[in-house]
């Protein structure tokens, strides 16, 4: 089954009880038993759900994987990922990296005695030099958020089954339809299904996908165990999400380039960043790895100061100044007070996220109004 395809009908099966096309919203937290453990499979909503099991099923089609994991955000996703280690274990990952990720990395697993390395991996072979006997995890992100860097998923996958590590791709900038990093070699794929996934900007949840077994069921333990789930309502608001991701994705990605390159052409405009452009430094790879180069873009305008970054910001009428990314809608942000926050100025300037700099989440209107936006708002 082709990609645009799995979207509509990946891991999905017509209602048994009475032939419902899309899975029934199963608002009930418990189900009847005829004796104690005799039931249907299920049992309490808190471990299955058929409504979020339809959900996860579809992220495991998407993904080119064999079990999907649906939780209450992209952060209790991570957070799951993130308890599958122990004290003085140690992770890599890189240095461009989204702000709440840092923040849950530094400010919550750094003090139960999980050490971090956050280093550049635009060059796979660096991330070689950081790992010992206490490596456990690699987390990727790729494009990262916000200077849209690309890193090598092959090549980092090779280097992490070398040495019996496990990989974790970040994959909600690219999604399912630009960029597989299972079938790369990732052991783990993350999403914030809250951006491209669910696609409306309408619910807040993560999605986490693999093809091991083993794996799976340490993951499907911690989800129940720490209870971070989704509820029936919000999967079928995602799963709704999904049957639509390819032809929004398409849009996306028209869009994305149409904006990428009228900026670049700006005389108002010092640097773009988007991952399409051949100066990009790792362009070569995002072609090898991506089937397209999406809907986000970041750029800082000439003279590189938060004034005019703010300005332009808050003259845009079409773009909406707002947190998060991947609606249909087009949205922009500005990292360092936004997004990257709870990164320190020194820490963030080091990777680019300078107080200049602007994100854009492309959406899917139409073109002319999106280009004639921006040229208003850079007047």
């Amino acid at each position: 089954m082709k990609f645009n395809t799995k979207t509509i009908h990946g891991g999905q099966e017509h209602d048994p009880a009475y032939g419902a096309v899309m899975p029934p919203i199963y608002q009930t937290t418990t189900y009847a038993q005829t004796t104690p453990g005799g039931h249907k499979g299920y049992e309490y909503s808190r471990s299955h759900n058929p409504t979020r099991n339809a959900l996860e099923n579809a992220f495991a089609s998407i993904e080119n994987g064999t079990y999907g994991l649906a939780f209450g955000s992209g952060l209790a996703a991570i957070d799951a990922v993130m308890k599958l280690l122990k004290p003085h274990d140690e992770v890599i990952s890189t240095n461009d990296l989204y702000g709440g990720s840092f923040r849950l990395f530094t400010k919550i697993f750094q003090d139960f005695g999980i050490k971090f390395h956050f280093i550049g991996m635009q060059d796979a072979s660096n991330v070689e030099k950081y790992i010992n006997k206490n490596t456990k995890l690699i987390w990727v992100e790729t494009p990262t958020n916000p200077m849209m860097n690309i890193i090598d998923i092959k090549a980092t996958s090779d280097i992490a089954k070398k040495h019996n590590v496990i990989l974790a791709v970040d994959n909600t900038f690219a999604t399912p339809y630009l960029q597989q990093p299972l079938d790369l070699g990732a052991d783990i794929v993350m999403h914030s299904a809250t951006k491209y996934l669910g696609g409306h900007s309408d619910v807040v949840m993560g999605a986490l996908a693999v093809k091991d077994t083993d794996l799976a069921d340490r993951l499907y333990f911690i989800q129940n165990a720490s209870g971070a789930i989704c509820g029936p309502q919000d999967s079928f608001l995602v799963l709704r999400g999904i049957k639509t991701l390819h032809v929004r994705m398409q849009r996306h990605c028209e869009n994305g380039k149409a904006v990428a390159k009228y900026l670049q052409k700006h005389p108002k405009i010092e640097k773009v960043y988007w991952p399409g452009f051949e100066s990009h430094p790792n362009h070569d790879i995002a072609k090898s790895q991506m089937n397209g180069f999406g809907g986000m873009i970041s750029f800082t305008a000439k003279g590189n100061n938060y004034e005019r970054a703010i300005k332009i910001i808050e003259n845009l009428r079409v773009f909406t100044l707002a947190e998060s990314l991947g609606g249909v809608e087009s949205l922009s942000g500005h990292p360092a007070s936004m997004t990257h926050a709870s990164i320190p100025k020194v820490e963030r300037e080091k990777i680019g996220v300078v107080d200049s700099l602007v994100r854009l989440s492309v959406g899917i209107e139409d073109i002319d109004d999106l280009i004639a936006d921006l040229e208003q708002a850079l007047k």
